[in-house]
């Protein structure tokens, strides 16, 4: 049984249990990659607030992030080759690898 959540829904979840996980501009990328994501398998995906945490992070930009992973990568394209990364105006989402 699903409920089907809008991005207002999406957004509210994240912001009852976790809100300091994501940015509001993050978690509208996360949305639509994750409806683009259901469009591409042609199903529906469950909602799981806490199990989206663990699995993606959220850096101001690439410098944040090739810092947190002590400088191993030399650019975005580099990097997309170990993990998905998603791009958006006020940062950078990659899945947890």
């Amino acid at each position: 049984m699903f409920e089907r959540v809008n991005e207002w829904g999406f957004i509210d979840a994240f912001m009852k249990i976790r809100p300091d996980n994501f940015t509001r501009s993050g978690l509208q990328a996360l949305y639509d990659h994750f409806i683009a994501l259901e469009a591409e398998i042609g199903e529906q995906m469950e909602l799981d607030v806490i199990a989206i945490c663990c699995d993606f992070a959220q850096y101001k930009d690439f410098n944040e992030l090739n810092e947190e992973y002590d400088n191993v990568y030399d650019d975005l394209e580099d990097l997309r080759g170990f993990t998905q990364v998603i791009e958006f105006d006020d940062g950078i989402i990659i899945q947890a690898f």
